[in-house]
Order: C-alpha cells, then sequence, then structure tokens
C-alpha cells in the first residue's frame, strides 16, 4: 500500500473511531441516569483490577469488567477532608484553602456547589450515607445539608465506637489498637459501621418511588481506614506466612526530612505504643509491618463484599440498568514503602486512587449483573477488566465527567481566579478518554497534588499540621515519566506561595525507578525563580519541570 493510500486508510479510520465514540456518547446522555456514587476510604490501588495479585476483591473486580477502569488517578492531596471536599467541589486545595479538617469552604473560601448539589439542582433526589463528605466542621457539622443532600446524611451508630476499648488484645483485654479484627457479635450493637450503612443504604433505594424523580445516592464506606476494625475471618484470606513486606521498605537516602511523614495516627495506637519506636523514622518491626499489610488488605476484602452487598441490591431491586456507578477513594495509604506508613505525603503509594465509572446502556444491561460474590468461599474468583484507560487523571475530574455521563450539562472550566464563581470546575471532563485511549500518550498528561508541612524537619505535627502552623506547602507534579515536588514557603495568613523560598525539591525518574525511590532533583536542579510572577503555580511547576528535563536531555545528548 503507496503512502497516499495508507493517509486516506488512517483518516477513515479516525473518522469512524469519532462517528463511533460520538454515538455511543450521544446514547450514554440520552436520559438521565440514576448515580450510585461509591467511595472508600484510604484505598490505594490494592485491588485485583488494577493488578495486584495479592488482593482478594472479587465484587470489585467484577464491576470493572463492566465499566471504564481509570489506571492512573490522584488525589489532589493526600488527607481525607482536604481531598474530598476538592473532589466534591471540583477545586484544588489551593482554592477550597481547606489543608486541615478545620474550616467549611463555604465561609472560608467560596460558596462553591457540590457535586450532589448540582445533582440535586436539576431535580435528583440526593442522599449520604457514611462517610461521604468529611464529617465534622469541614463540612458544617452536618454533611453540607442541606445544600448538597435532599434529606439529612445518614451515620452508622456504631462508628462512636472506633476509638474506644473494643479490640481484644492477646492479655485478654479491650484495647484502643491498630490491629483489630473482631468476633462481630461481640462488638456493641453485634455490628460495624460498614454493615450498617449498606443496611440503611438498601433501605433508601428500597424507599425511591417510580415517578420518574432521578437519584443521586452516596454511599462512603469507612475501611480500610484505621483502626483496621474488621470481621476476624477476613485475615483467614491472608495468611500471614504469605504476607512480604514493602519492595522498598527502607527511607530513601536522599529524601528531604520535610517530605517524610512520620505516621503519627499510628503511633497513638496502644498495640503500636508497646513496640516502643523511634521518632521520626522507626522502623516497625518487620513482624508487625507484616501483621499490618495483612490487616490491611483484610479490610480490603471485607469493604469489598459490603460493596458486593449494594450492587447486587441495585440489580435485585430493578435498579442496574439505568444506574451509573462511580467508584473511587479519596487518597492512597503507604503500606511500608519508603519506610513510610499512613498517608500525608505526595508518593504515588498514598496520592493514586482507583477510579471506576459503570454506564449502563438500557436494555443491554440485566439487572442480575452483579451478582453477590462471597469472598471468603470464592477467594480466587478473577475478572477481566472492561475498558482500560490509562491517561493521567485527577479527582477534580470527577464532577465534570459524572454529570456528562449522568446526561447534565458539564459545568464551565473556572477562571485562574474563581473564589467568588459558585459554580464551575478545575477539571476535565474524561468521558472522552476513550477516544484518546487510541492515542499516543500525551505530553500534556499531567496530575497535580499537594501536601502542608510545619517544619523543614519531621514534628510530632508534620502528618496534619493546623492551618496557622504550615510553613511550607510541596507542590506535586506526576507526568507519565517523572514526578516532580518543590517544597516552597507559605503563608497561612495570605494563602500565598513563596516560589523564591524553596526548601526542597524532588525528581524521581520512572522509567529507572518506579518505586520513586532515588530523589536526582539535585543532580538536574536549575534555578527558575526569576519565572513571572503572574505565572499560576501549576503553569510555573511545568515550566520548571520543562527546564529540568531540558536539561535532562541535554547532559543525555538528546535532541
Amino acid at each position: 500500500m503507496d503512502h497516499s493510500k495508507m493517509g486516506i486508510f488512517v483518516l477513515v479510520w479516525l473518522f469512524l473511531l469519532v462517528l463511533h465514540y460520538s454515538t455511543c456518547a450521544a446514547d450514554a446522555i440520552s436520559e438521565r441516569k440514576n448515580v450510585l456514587f461509591i467511595i472508600a476510604d484510604d484505598l490505594r490501588t490494592s485491588l485485583g483490577c488494577y493488578g495486584d495479585s495479592l488482593a482478594k476483591s472479587p465484587n470489585i473486580d467484577q464491576l470493572a469488567s463492566k465499566s471504564q477502569v481509570f489506571l492512573n488517578t490522584f488525589a489532589q492531596q493526600a488527607v481525607c477532608a482536604p481531598s474530598r471536599t476538592s473532589m466534591l467541589t471540583s477545586r484544588r486545595p489551593d482554592t477550597t484553602r481547606l489543608y486541615d479538617f478545620n474550616s467549611y469552604w463555604r465561609v472560608h473560601s467560596g460558596n462553591y456547589t457540590t457535586l450532589p448539589q448540582y445533582f440535586k439542582s436539576q431535580g435528583y433526589f440526593t442522599m449520604s450515607v457514611g462517610k461521604v463528605f468529611h464529617p465534622g466542621i469541614a463540612s458544617n457539622m452536618t454533611d453540607d445539608y442541606p445544600y448538597s443532600w435532599s434529606i439529612p446524611a445518614y451515620h452508622p451508630p456504631s462508628f462512636r465506637y472506633e476509638k474506644k476499648k473494643v479490640c481484644k488484645g492477646e492479655d485478654g483485654k479491650l484495647h484502643v489498637n491498630l490491629l483489630c479484627a473482631v468476633n462481630v457479635a461481640e462488638q456493641p450493637g453485634g455490628t460495624l459501621p460498614d454493615l450498617e450503612s449498606v443496611d440503611e443504604a438498601v433501605r433508601l433505594l428500597k424507599t425511591r418511588p417510580n415517578d420518574g424523580t432521578p437519584f443521586f445516592l452516596a454511599v462512603g464506606f469507612h475501611k480500610p481506614h484505621i483502626p483496621f476494625r474488621i470481621p476476624q475471618e477476613y485475615l483467614s484470606l491472608y495468611p500471614l506466612a504469605q504476607m512480604t513486606l514493602a519492595t522498598d521498605p527502607d527511607v530513601p537516602e536522599r529524601l528531604p526530612p520535610v517530605a517524610y511523614n512520620p505516621w503519627v495516627d499510628l503511633r497513638k495506637r496502644e498495640d503500636v505504643q508497646k513496640l516502643n519506636i523511634s521518632f521520626p523514622y522507626g522502623p516497625i518491626p518487620k513482624d508487625f509491618q507484616l501483621r499490618i499489610r495483612q490487616h490491611y488488605y483484610a479490610a480490603v476484602s471485607y469493604m469489598d463484599a459490603q460493596v458486593g452487598r449494594l450492587l447486587s441490591a441495585l440489580g435485585d431491586l430493578g435498579l442496574a440498568n439505568n444506574t451509573m456507578v462511580v467508584f473511587t477513594s479519596d487518597h492512597g495509604w503507604s503500606l511500608g514503602e519508603h519506610g513510610e506508613w499512613a498517608k500525608y505525603s505526595n508518593f504515588d503509594v498514598t496520592t493514586r486512587v482507583p477510579l471506576i465509572l459503570f454506564v449502563p446502556r438500557g436494555t443491554e444491561v440485566s439487572n442480575s449483573a452483579f451478582p453477590f460474590i462471597d469472598v471468603l468461599s470464592q477467594p480466587e474468583q478473577r475478572f477481566k477488566n472492561g475498558k482500560v484507560r490509562s491517561s493521567l487523571v485527577e479527582l477534580v475530574d470527577v464532577f465534570p465527567t459524572v454529570a456528562y455521563l449522568a446526561g447534565l450539562k458539564v459545568p464551565m472550566y473556572c477562571p485562574d481566579i474563581s473564589f467568588q464563581v459558585e459554580l464551575c470546575t478545575e477539571g476535565e471532563n474524561r468521558a472522552y478518554t476513550s477516544l484518546q485511549a487510541q492515542m499516543e500518550r500525551s505530553s500534556e498528561d499531567i496530575a497535580f497534588s499537594q501536601y502542608p508541612r510545619p517544619a523543614d524537619t519531621p514534628q510530632e505535627n508534620s502528618d496534619l499540621p493546623n492551618l496557622e502552623d504550615i510553613k511550607i506547602m510541596g507542590y506535586s507534579l506526576r507526568t507519565w515519566d517523572y514526578r516532580y515536588t518543590l517544597w516552597l514557603g507559605f503563608n497561612p495568613k495570605t494563602f500565598q506561595v513563596n516560589v523564591s523560598d524553596v526548601h526542597a525539591g524532588e525528581l524521581y525518574l520512572l522509567a529507572d525507578d518506579p518505586d520513586q525511590d532515588k530523589n536526582v532533583y539535585e543532580d538536574y536542579m536549575r534555578k527558575t525563580a526569576n519565572l513571572p510572577h503572574t505565572v499560576s503555580l501549576q503553569m510555573r511547576l511545568k515550566l520548571q519541570f520543562q527546564y529540568l528535563t531540558a536539561g535532562m536531555k541535554t547532559r543525555r545528548g538528546e535532541r
């Protein structure tokens, strides 16, 4: 075939591909769909559908087999309240100005419309069960009711015992432990929070009238967040003899001290305190590391079972063929990588999250599409993913993407300064990435994250500093090939970043260093403080990153 014919063939193929996708997109938005929005707490991509061979997550994997699976989704800040507020408003933390748990965005920064509020304004009946917004001050002590929800949010009564002495120790006494596998029948009320949340979610689904009013039901699971208070039988899925340590369990030699999180929340648990671990770097004894990893994975499987109960109920009630399902998490969680535990950092293990979107195609979807799979009796059941999306995605993209796929108008993109704009998005509509998936990786694919610190060295409040204590902000840029982070001076009174006050930098070359253990920032550092101060912070990071990588190419002799 000559070049001219080949060119025509490629153009025809691209035209047909776009036409096919446009037709599918039109079908997807031809009628407004119900939305079941499921969010897990502290869930990294430790799922079978994300290639983790150890994880036993058949119900989420079954969902993934019929869905779009976004492999590279990143949170904007790896801690609960800031991440959830950012995702649900589609504004970055510097716009919500929430870096801790102690302010309500509508008062503190701007009266921003949330994802459920937008659906409510479009005639949806909106409901919240469990941990969706972070409860407390960050959501006005009401989970943002009545703005976001048609009825008051539900919280499982048994959650009040999460930090109580309910964990039976080796001494037979009750403790406030990190590792807390329990006999559910012996727990207060004979139940656990996520069990109660599924019961309430199913009850709400049953009450929805068949009057054509669409619903938006958000269900937030508390696991695998610590403490690992889970039914003890799930530990049997992960025998200790089969558990391994993280592949990179040591603190990297060139990791800037400001980048390290000292996992203070773990240290507060009685079973961890007994280990008398030095501050800030530890390490945790290896046998206890294995038990933490065992309990985390068991908590994932327990949470997966609750997702399975919820999805099977959706089918039993005849709702699966007209309900869009979203599954995601607020951020990841370190399991010993870089000598770190918990969240509170900019590494992939804490910022990368699952994102799965199921969009029904009418009668093509059977209401028996999601039969419940008992992981305890069928632990080895595996599925093949539906449509895999490799593009770099951010949680701020969830709002516009879900709105579009449900049949609603996508909010406009926010201007550079948007504190006075109630409805806009700082994310992108990712419904089009199925077309992008056919193309080469784009150099424009970038995900931003950030994390605050009170000092240059690890402190007792390094993991979660209050706003007034924040002195440094670590801004991180993730591309296909690199993770680049700058730790910059920050003024908590003015919310201003001093771009000339660089405390530390990190640069990881992912082709040779996928686990991000070898910081080569000092090897390629170039002066970039003379960039115009009118440039936005995200653009500044891009330009600085381009200068760095340009220097790398020069040193390698590339053109």
